[in-house]
């Protein structure tokens, strides 16, 4: 999972950087584990952008990930894959009744190792069983917020959270941005941490590397016209001219936009900040 720096040739590779790939082992993703994916551009159902500075991007097929691992047999690793759809690589796993499905790469996993999804599974990396299983202080990934519906926290590449705290209802369990929250016990989670760890450390290089992940250019207000965006016009740069503000005039930074009624903090043992 080492990163490989490219020979400064052009100006564009000379800050460049890419993942080795050295820990992939297939190249052509499982076909029955495929889906359409179709980009909206970052457009709603009436064709109004929404989401600005989205577009373009390389063509991707949707890989079908195991989130929940409802099944309890053991299951042997016979591939790892790049995933274009997130940061972390990706296990084909078979079952012994023939079946396959894809989980998230955990950091050190090889090419033939047997993992199971059961509360009388072995406490052993890359298993998965519900927290109050797990002992306290180990590093988890993948972990479900509600029984049953699929793990949705520390998916990406290099995360984990961590149990803190167990009692009889709930699990405390600190996220990767320093929030400890409160999960139901029979909450499922995988132990270990995700792979591929070297990805916080690439560098884009170019912009066009941005534009093949379907980023469009971001302008700052700054260097707008005052009738385009709050903060721009002015001769020279404006400093200490007014807060930052979005195109639209609502504060930038540190301005809280959660509704009211949405808030649910009766979880949060500790908040990220």
């Amino acid at each position: 999972m080492a990163l490989r720096k490219l020979k400064p040739t052009t100006p564009a590779t000379r800050y460049y950087s890419i993942s080795s790939f050295d820990e992939i082992t297939k190249t052509t993703p499982e076909k029955s584990l495929l889906a359409p994916l179709k980009k909206s551009g970052g457009r709603n159902n009436l064709g109004r952008v929404t989401s600005r500075h989205r577009g373009g991007g390389h063509k991707r097929r949707y890989r079908i990930i195991d989130f929940k691992r409802t099944s309890s047999e053991e299951a042997k690793v016979i591939a790892i894959e790049y995933d274009p759809n997130r940061t972390s690589r990706i296990a084909l796993i078979q079952y012994p009744d023939g079946s396959k499905s894809y989980i998230i790469a955990y950091d050190g996993l090889k090419v033939g190792e047997v993992i199971q999804s059961s509360n009388e599974a072995e406490i052993k990396t890359g298993n998965t069983m519900m927290v109050s299983s797990i002992p306290v202080g180990t590093f988890i990934h993948n972990v479900e917020l509600k029984p049953g519906k699929g793990g949705q926290i520390a998916r990406s590449a290099g995360a984990s959270a961590q149990i803190v705290a167990k009692d009889e209802k709930y699990c405390q369990i600190k996220l990767p941005s320093g929030e400890v929250r409160m999960i139901k016990s029979e909450c499922k989670a995988t132990i270990g941490i995700v792979g591929n760890i070297d990805h916080e450390n690439i560098s884009i290089g170019k912009a066009g590397r941005s534009r093949w992940m379907g980023k469009r250019p971001h302008v700052r207000g700054v260097a707008m016209n005052p009738v385009d965006h709050p903060m721009g016009g002015g001769e020279g740069k404006t400093s200490g001219g007014g807060h930052p503000v979005s195109p639209w005039g609502l504060p930038a930074k540190g301005y809280k936009t959660r509704k009211k009624k949405n808030i649910s903090d009766k979880y949060i043992v500790k908040k990220r900040k």
